[in-house]
């Protein structure tokens, strides 16, 4: 199996995608998981350029790190002046990373419109900024930037400039597409001939500006090339950089190219989750391979063929980058879904049932209304238990009363009164709150909390309404779904109603129980099979 070296640049050219910023903090938690991960090299920074990146580097050299090198970033000298008398090259030396990266230009047209210097000029600082920095005993890669763009514009030149850097001792040349509109059949091409000039190993480093980052990093790796520079989910300026998440197991698992110890291929969702938690960026559902939908299926003919053999409609096993396959349901959904989340659940389901055929229309019936159980699974799991003679509800509401009241000089306040039984226990209390969902769900949680403890490491932390009649104005019929969260994991709900706060109530209701069915604090009991599937819908909403 041919090896490829992973250059992951998230910590540097990630941060430079719009509304990503990390700490010194965060870019070692970073780093630290992307060494766990397995890959090669991770680029921490540019030290010349600010404290916090110096920081970061002078940190790391006191790190364990198991499988990575850390590598610098920086820029060739400045024209006119001597490599050993530059103040960003010698910041380079003085990070204490064993591996510098450094970038110059090989587009003529950069040279002169932007560096503003002779091509001649371009050529020597290019040599002697590389072998400055050999000298100093380091692994230096040439980041050749603009690389593609210049050959297109002058073949002859651009060579000249990644000649220079490998006859000035460059252990490798990074062959860059800066401005990501390398089509791939080009990059094709143009990888192999430089891969064919070169002795010094060749790395891909592109841009995403044409959505074809992915593709071309593995055209790239076809046409010879061992190295592949990325970030961690294509964070990265402007449309982002080569996504990892999708060429590392498109490497490992498909193009048999080991970039991973094979173990570890496992952990790439987790660290693509870890990643966009700790950079404060909520990952896309329909991320490749990581993504929360990467293996959801909806359709009904889908789900009957993946019954017989997931091979049907997923390339392939989830579980090879750590994910799971979902299976939703809709008014798409046909029986091989409610068959599929059944069986999920340990539910003893007939497919030939009349009562799970009513289950379907009931659904069916329920989404026509405007529930949504695709994106609040955990009403659905409520919904189908209780529906398969399993009664999930620890407790029963006797009445609420809300008082919402506003003075003339003073804001709106909410009190929510509520009476329920717990077992054979009436418990009736009352709690405040900035609205009248959030004081109905504390009055909710006041009551129940000392019969079960667990709630208290629950708490709401999304709600979103929807008006689904918005021809019906004030009056119109909402759908709110609510996430909740504890240490472990987290969950959403739905309810529907054209009072916001009945919509409320039934989403507040399936997330209590459901946290308590999940976790383990109540038993389900049977109830009478003839009285569920009719009542399911009637029930929940």
């Amino acid at each position: 199996m041919d090896r490829v070296f992973i250059y992951d640049t998230t910590l540097r050219d990630g941060t430079q995608g719009e509304g990503i910023s990390l700490s010194v903090e965060d870019k070692l938690k970073i780093a630290a998981r992307l060494d766990q991960l397995g890959v090669a090299y991770i680029e921490g920074g540019w030290p010349g350029s600010n404290p916090k990146d110096m920081e970061f580097f002078q940190r790391a050299k006191s790190m364990p790190w198991k499988h990575a090198k850390i590598a610098a970033f920086g820029a060739t000298c400045r024209p006119g002046l001597k490599a050993s008398e530059d103040a960003n090259l010698q910041a380079l030396v003085q990070s204490g990373a064993p591996v510098v990266t450094i970038f110059g230009k090989t587009w003529d047209f950069h040279v002169t419109a932007a560096l503003r210097t002779t091509l001649e000029e371009n050529l020597r600082i290019i040599r002697d900024s590389i072998a400055f920095l050999k000298e100093q005993g380091l692994e230096v890669m040439f980041d050749a930037e603009h690389f593609y763009d210049g050959y297109k514009a002058n073949p002859q030149y651009a060579k000249e400039a990644v000649l220079a850097a490998e006859q000035a001792g460059a252990d490798w040349i990074v062959l860059c597409d800066t401005n990501g509109g390398t089509l791939p059949q080009d990059m094709l091409a143009i990888t192999q001939e430089m891969v064919f000039t070169l002795r010094a190993p060749v790395g891909v480093h592109v841009h995403n500006d044409g959505d074809l980052a992915v593709a071309n990093s593995l055209m790239g790796i076809m046409a010879g090339a061992r190295q592949i520079q990325g970030t961690i989910n294509g964070y990265g300026e402007r449309c982002g950089n080569a996504n990892l998440c999708s060429i590392i197991p498109n490497l490992q698992l498909k193009m048999n190219m080991e970039c991973l110890p094979a173990q570890n291929v496992a952990l790439l969702t987790e660290t693509a989750h870890y990643v966009a938690e700790i950079a404060n960026v909520t990952l896309r559902n329909d991320m490749a391979f990581v993504g929360h939908s990467a293996f959801a299926h909806k359709g009904g003919m889908h789900v009957s063929a993946l019954l017989k053999d997931p091979g049907t409609y997923e390339h392939i096993e989830p579980e090879q980058v750590g994910n799971q396959r979902r299976v939703l349901v809709s008014e798409l959904s046909g029986m091989s879904n409610i068959v599929y989340k059944a069986k999920e659940l340990g539910l003893d389901v007939n497919r030939e049932n009349a009562d799970t055929k009513q289950i379907i229309e009931n659904i069916k019936n329920l989404e026509h209304q405007g529930f949504q159980f695709e994106g609040a699974e955990a009403s659905f799991e409520v919904l189908l238990r209780r529906a398969f003679g399993e009664d999930p509800v620890p407790f029963v509401l006797d009445s609420i009363r809300l008082i919402i009241e506003k003075r003339s000089d003073a804001e709106f306040t909410s009190e929510a009164m509520i009476k329920l039984r717990v077992g054979d226990q009436v418990v009736h209390t009352a709690a405040e709150g900035n609205g009248p969902v959030n004081a109905v769900d504390n009055a909710l949680r006041k009551a129940l909390i000392s019969h079960y403890p667990f709630l208290g490491d629950c708490h709401l932390t999304d709600y979103k309404v929807r008006v689904l009649d918005e021809k019906d104005a004030t009056g119109a019929k909402v759908r709110v779904l609510i996430e909740t969260r504890n240490h472990q994991d987290s969950w959403s709900t739905v309810g529907v109603s054209a009072n916001i706060i009945e919509a409320s109530w039934q989403a507040l209701m399936d997330s209590f129980q459901y946290g308590l069915l999940k976790h383990g604090q109540v038993e389900t009991d049977p109830v009478e099979a003839t009285e569920v599937a009719s009542e399911a819908a009637a029930t929940t909403a």
